[in-house]
């Protein structure tokens, strides 16, 4: 690569690299490269010029060299730059805005007046023609409204005030479409840049590999409770799939040998392997931009008000222009208030705004689907937290292992490790993560795994049923028993510690020490949350009495449940809801899907299980506790900033009209003005609601 310094002062410098313009493909990979350089700050890609402007630290000749060695063929770059960076939809309306303008100088400055007029009549059967597709609809929509103002000026033969009202209202127009393509688009790009794991199946195992490295033909496994992540023929297993986030089907349907099974449904019972006949790349962005379309229909209640406000103020547009006329006899004035609406800044400011915080919450590992959740989240006055992997940390650790029978510690965590690796819990993955560490490698020994839920895992290995989990399932549901003589060493276990219990042959080989430690910042988030106007707070486990108390006790709860199932948690999520409550549960597993789904306002844990991420309504990164807060004062905020949207829109608008109706404000002036503040009051939208966090 060859490239030229243009320009260059201490700290920024601007290069041209030799070749000619480049494409938008290039133009990505370079801008990522410059930004992924620890001496660059700051770096700017044009890529019709073939121009960067870098900020940087450091020599210049080191950041020449580092230059130098970009390859825009490096397939780790590739893989990690989206296909969708939203420069070739800036292009895009850049050139139709630049267009536009230089037709409109043209036809204003150098056309003869005859030809001008014939323009502008041309360009007029559009904004007619949208008019009366509104008319046909019986709607009095702002379709209505433009065209009115239009013809209203063509009757007259003012043809520049009608040129002028065409212009800006198709700058306008185009500028509104631009901006809500980019909201979408800058959302879907942060979410579409998590790098999913998959279980790919080899010839003698299952390996866990990314989504990025698995290839069409491949076979991949996918266990109850986890969201299939690529399209693909199922080869063997059977499961119940929910299909809801692709069909709409509210009733999970069976999968099995030969059934065709789509990306983002969920497995809710059973185990699949599949043959992928998709692998991921630019459809999951089409996928994730679908989903965030789909999820402006879960529009807030203000939302929805002030959309219904903007139809319901057309007519009144309508009769205000008519009163204007037969009190004043000026057209003029009557265009005016004529090119006045409510319906464009509404309808385009609340959802942008919804956006811009959907889009600000990713950015802090938060994932939303939807602004009536964000809503729900704002007036929400109790929160219902599970313990394990919640208020505890996402990762618990094994404090020690009691075997039994003169076991091996060693062999009773490898066995123990190959079951649980299967489902995605934080007490699955301490017990696997305590295997990584004392590096015991091992191969799959049992035959196919049941899940029960919030019991435990059955599976056989060789002859015998092999069970792990609560005591409940171990000993009460398994029917298990403590091997003779052994019973003072099962009475004298550690209390202090949560209890895993392993069975094979129907005796117990041994006992799993968890420590779970609460996570330090806790006490401090409930305290927050209380701050932000929640006023009851409940702590929800499946742990004994003893340990729930505690820990209820150290985070400061104002109730908490023990020992209870997955329905008693989405029974007492209802019995809140009745009462006149308005509940968030945030939860990690797949016993939590009940309580999550329940819930006004669903918050899964990302690290838990898939089943949960996908039933919940909102997603945070499992290592943040103090996302909640975030998330609480986002919320809190997006529902002033609508709430002000609505005071101004109606506020300044009613100003125009007034100044319309005086003769102060011509009608090409109240139509830029009218645009104008309708984008900047969707370009404020758009702004960070937590500039200070």
């Amino acid at each position: 690569m060859k490239l030229i310094v243009k320009h260059e002062i201490r700290g920024r410098i601007r290069i041209h690299i030799c070749g000619g313009a480049m494409t938008i493909r290039q133009a990505d990979l370079f801008a990522a490269y410059l930004g992924s350089l620890s001496m660059v700050s700051d770096a700017r890609v044009y890529e019709r010029t073939g121009d960067a402007s870098i900020i940087y630290t450091g020599e210049k000749k080191e950041l020449i060299q580092q230059i130098l060695k970009f390859d825009p063929e490096d397939p780790e770059l590739n893989r990690l730059v989206p296909e969708n960076s939203g420069r070739e939809l800036n292009q895009k309306y850049q050139t139709k805005l630049v267009g536009r303008t230089a037709l409109r100088i043209t036809a204003k400055f150098f056309f003869p007046a005859p030809v001008r007029a014939a323009f502008v009549l041309i360009r007029s059967a559009g904004f007619l023609a949208k008019g009366i597709r509104c008319l046909m609809k019986r709607k009095l929509g702002a379709e209505v409204l433009d065209a009115a103002a239009v013809i209203v000026s063509l009757a007259r033969r003012d043809f520049d005030t009608a040129g002028s009202i065409m212009f800006l209202l198709g700058m306008g127009e185009l500028l509104e479409e631009w901006t809500h393509k980019k909201s979408v688009g800058d959302l879907a790009r942060s979410l579409s840049l998590n790098i999913e794991k998959v279980w790919l199946k080899t010839e003698n195992s299952q390996i866990l590999v990314p989504i990025t490295e698995v290839k069409e033909g491949d076979e991949i496994v996918v266990c109850t409770g986890n969201v299939i992540p690529l399209d693909g023929e199922v080869s063997s297993g059977e499961a119940m799939v929910n299909q809801a986030s692709m069909t709409g089907e509210s009733i999970a349907v069976r999968k099995a040998a030969g059934s065709y099974v789509y990306a983002g449904t969920v497995t809710e019972e059973g185990n699949l392997t599949v043959v992928v006949k998709k692998t991921s790349g630019s459809t999951r962005f089409e996928r994730i931009t679908a989903m965030i379309e789909e999820s402006e229909k879960l529009k807030s209640v203000l939302e929805g008000k002030a959309a219904s406000l903007a139809d319901t103020l057309v007519p009144w547009s309508f009769g205000g222009t008519l009163l204007t006329w037969l009190l004043t006899r000026s057209p003029s004035r009557a265009i005016s208030v004529l090119m006045v609406d409510f319906s464009c800044a509404l309808k385009l400011s609340m959802p942008l705004a919804v956006l811009s915080a959907m889009r600000e919450a990713s950015s802090y590992g938060i994932t939303v689907k939807g602004g009536v959740y964000l809503e729900a989240m704002a007036e929400a006055d109790t929160i219902v937290f599970d313990k394990t992997g919640t208020l505890t940390k996402a990762e618990p650790v094994v404090a020690g292992i009691v075997p039994f029978e003169g076991r091996r510690e060693e062999d009773v965590l490898r066995l123990a490790a190959c079951l649980e690796e299967h489902f995605p819990h934080s007490i699955a993955n301490a017990v696997v993560a305590e295997s990584r560490r004392r590096r015991l490698i091992h191969e799959e020994m049992h035959s196919q795994v049941d899940y029960i839920v919030a019991h435990g895992i059955a599976t056989y290995v060789g002859n015998e049923r092999a069970v792990i989990g609560s005591r409940h399932f171990v000993f009460e549901d398994e029917k298990c028993v403590v091997p003779e003589g052994e019973e003072d060493l099962f009475q004298s276990l550690p209390e202090e510690f949560s209890h895993l219990y392993l069975a094979l042959g129907g005796r117990l080989a041994a006992v799993i020490l968890i420590e779970d430690p609460l996570r330090e910042e806790a006490p401090a988030v409930v305290a927050e949350l209380r701050k932000l106007g929640i006023r009851k707070v409940v702590m929800m486990t499946g742990d004994s009495e003893r340990t729930a108390r505690a820990i209820a006790a150290r985070t400061g709860m104002d109730d908490y449940r023990s020992e209870v199932l997955p329905e008693d948690k989405a029974a007492f999520v209802e019995q809140e809801k009745a009462e006149g409550h308005r509940v968030i549960m945030v939860g990690d597993g797949i016993n939590d899907s009940p309580a999550l789904s329940a819930a006004d306002v669903g918050i899964a844990v990302s690290e838990g299980a898939q089943i949960a991420r996908e039933i919940a309504d909102i997603t945070v990164s499992g290592d943040v506790l103090e996302q909640l807060v975030i998330l609480r004062t986002l919320s809190t905020r997006l529902m002033q900033r609508v709430r002000k949207n609505y005071r101004f829109v109606i506020g300044f608008n009613l100003a125009l009209m007034g100044l319309g109706v005086s003769g102060i404000m011509p009608p090409a002036l109240s139509a830029l003005c009218h645009n104008s503040s309708t984008l900047l009051v969707s370009l404020e939208s758009m702004t960070n609601l937590l500039r200070d966090y």
